[in-house]
């Protein structure tokens, strides 16, 4: 495997923009005439306009613009500018002023800090032809104390703009530390590849490794380096790479060839001798950015939709993850530990799941393995709430499809009314109701969670996803959507905020009337915001805590309050118990019929009868003008017969 080829401009269509500074009198305008010119300048301006280099001045083409600075006062709102846009920094201090060279590290390194610019930095001493001959020290001994303290220093140069020494590599250096960054790529301390670096060879390895064996054959390693490279390698080289490898680590080849081992043995090799840009280029050439993500040309465009569709995985992505699954689930016991799910994102950036709202969404056993159902819920839960997220992590573990193949977007939750059925596979649930009333050890119970004695409020949104299978085995994918109490007003101030609803649940506890009272209320909330915006849900309440006594009108309470607003009675249920009366299938069951549990309010009637005699008034005024044309044009034709006969 050989570096031939550039990495591109992998995410700088426009070039590269390096800025220079430093304190004043250091070199920084010289060093830059000198770089486009080739040439000492005798007459330099203060403050020099954007320069602009040659494209073939250095080997990957990219074009490259020097932004000169000034140190002074006056300046520094604009210095402050011009660093915030700069790819890379060049920082010049003068070899025959050792004050300069202190000024790095108590003030312009921290500035950049403090400017949160976070860029490679590219310290330069100028004027080296005015060093003083005695007592010279080695570059090493002067910078390593201040790049161990400051590990955004890419690299430090020596040069002299008088007598042309290491002029135009300064600026090569800087080019470089932005198309091809340590970085992300390496360790510095512990000399090893980063975490995320590694994760992305590992997905380009077995990419490659099309026969599955654990290894990259010569013919495997060949069509690796055409496609990255763009040249074959000729045998010998192949037989010289393996030989270097073997020596170095005796796993990094068996007789299969190359191993991960010995694939990411070489790149670390690569890093080590300074050719970062051989790695660079084969993370450029499969898609990745300097973040050792998928760039944005790999991934799914913005999703066009309205606010009521929703977005789901298509058969295909579906079957390509219960593949995944079995592949993964090694001991085949129809679990995946979580050491087996990490193991499934070893070629991703990272463990998507290991954050909220995916952490605790799913059901897991015992031992923390998910089933066949609960990895496919926690894909789901991912397309629904960042569907171009989710397709990135397909692609991530391996998924080659189109990536627009991987999700379909739903139809329209008012179409769907109006055909009286929904399309969908996953519905959304927004569970309300006061606080203590039971939301949390619902969603828990969904999850077949152990019933918590203890109350812990909920601060914040929370999901939990599961499988549930209908009447005639038909599985539909539902997601319990926690909102808190205290979180309830400021969702309800959007006007889309019930669009991704495809049902709502009101909890309240059975034994508690302020409990109910609340609840009511926020049923009332949610039912006038959706006449309000069109975006009316079916809704259902939740009559929770049915093991303790109810309070003494409960009964009359919540069969008056749902017959008022045309929906079902309430489902009681006691999550302690575990008896919950089918209240999963219940909620499923009216996410299908989204024309149907839809509370109308007293405000919504008046509102509907206004609009039917408004609508029959203009019907009867469209009929009343039709008549009086037709009479119009009857008198019309009588006057002409009267006319005519006279």
């Amino acid at each position: 495997m050989a570096g031939r080829g550039s990495a591109g401009t992998a995410g700088y269509p426009n070039g590269v923009r390096i800025v220079v500074a430093g304190d004043a009198k250091t070199g920084k305008s010289s060093l830059i005439v000198a770089t486009a010119t080739e040439s000492f300048p005798t007459n330099v301006a203060p403050l020099l306009p954007p320069t602009r280099l040659p494209e073939d001045l250095f080997p990957d083409r990219v074009p490259v613009t020097i932004i000169d600075t000034s140190s002074s006062i006056e300046y520094r709102g604009k210095l402050a500018e011009e660093l915030r846009k700069a790819d890379a920094v060049v920082l010049t201090y003068a070899c025959d002023r050792p004050e300069t060279l202190d000024r790095l590290s108590t003030f312009w390194l921290p500035e950049l800090r403090r400017l949160e610019v976070r860029v490679p930095v590219i310290v330069v001493g100028c004027m080296l032809d005015k060093r003083p001959d005695e007592n010279p020290i080695s570059l090493e001994q002067v910078m390593s104390p201040i790049m161990q303290q400051f590990r955004e220093i890419e690299t430090c140069i020596e040069c002299s703009a008088l007598r042309n020494i290491q002029v135009a590599e300064v600026f090569y250096y800087a080019q470089k530390a932005v198309l091809h960054p340590t970085a992300p790529l390496f360790d510095q301390e512990q000399q090893t590849l980063k975490p995320r670096c590694v994760r992305a060879l590992k997905r380009i390895f077995i990419l490659c490794d099309h026969d599955r064996d654990g290894a990259l054959s010569d013919a495997e390693l060949n069509e690796f380096q055409v496609k990255c490279f763009n040249a074959p390698l000729q045998p010998s080289e192949i037989v010289g790479v393996k030989r270097v490898v073997q020596e170095k680590l005796p796993e990094g080849v068996s007789e299969h060839g190359l191993t991960l081992t010995g694939f990411l043995f070489l790149h670390a090799l690569f890093i080590e001798k300074g050719r970062l840009e051989t790695t660079w280029t084969v993370l450029r050439k499969f898609g990745y950015n300097n973040d050792l993500r998928l760039t944005d040309e790999q991934l799914l465009p913005p999703i066009k939709r309205h606010p009521d569709q929703s977005v789901e995985l298509t058969n295909e992505a579906v079957e390509f993850l219960k593949r995944i699954f079995f592949t993964y689930d090694i001991d085949g016991d129809g679990f995946l530990r979580p050491l087996e799910v990490e193991d499934l994102f070893s070629t991703a950036p990272e463990n998507p799941w290991n954050e909220a709202p995916y952490r605790d969404a799913a059901e897991k056993n015992a031992l923390g393995g998910l089933t066949l159902d609960g990895f496919l819920s926690e894909w789901a839960l991912m397309a629904l709430l960042d569907p171009i997220r989710c397709v990135e992590n397909l692609m991530y573990i391996g998924y080659a499809g189109d990536p627009q193949s991987a999700i379909r977007v739903t139809r329209r939750r008012r179409l769907d009314r109006k055909k009286q059925q929904s399309d969908r596979n996953v519905y959304q649930c927004f569970v309300f109701g006061p606080k203590e009333a039971g939301k949390t050890a619902l969603l828990n119970a969904f999850i077949s969670r152990s019933f918590a004695e203890e109350y812990v409020p909920t601060n914040e949104e929370r999901y939990s996803v599961n499988v549930v299978e209908q009447a005639g085995g038909n599985k539909k994918t539902l997601v319990l959507h926690e909102i808190p109490e205290d979180e309830v007003k400021k969702f309800l101030s959007k006007k889309d905020a019930l669009a991704a609803c495809d049902v709502a649940v009101f909890v309240h506890d059975s034994s508690s009337e302020s409990s109910w009272k609340r609840a009511t209320e926020l049923l009332f909330d949610v039912a006038s915001q959706g006449e309000a915006t069109s975006y009316e849900v079916p809704c259902l309440i939740v009559s929770a805590k049915d093991d303790l006594d109810p309070y003494l009108t409960e009964i009359q309470d919540s069969t008056r309050v749902s017959q008022d607003l045309g929906i079902e009675a309430p489902i009681t249920i006691s999550t302690k118990l575990g008896d919950f009366n089918n209240v999963f299938r219940r909620i499923v069951n009216a996410a299908d019929h989204p024309h149907l549990s839809i509370p109308e309010t007293e405000a919504g009637r008046s509102r509907k009868q206004y609009n039917r005699l408004i609508n029959r008034s203009l019907m009867f005024i469209s009929v009343g003008a039709a008549v009086a044309v037709v009479g119009l044009a009857a008198y019309r034709v009588y006057a002409a017969r009267k006319n005519a006969s006279s």
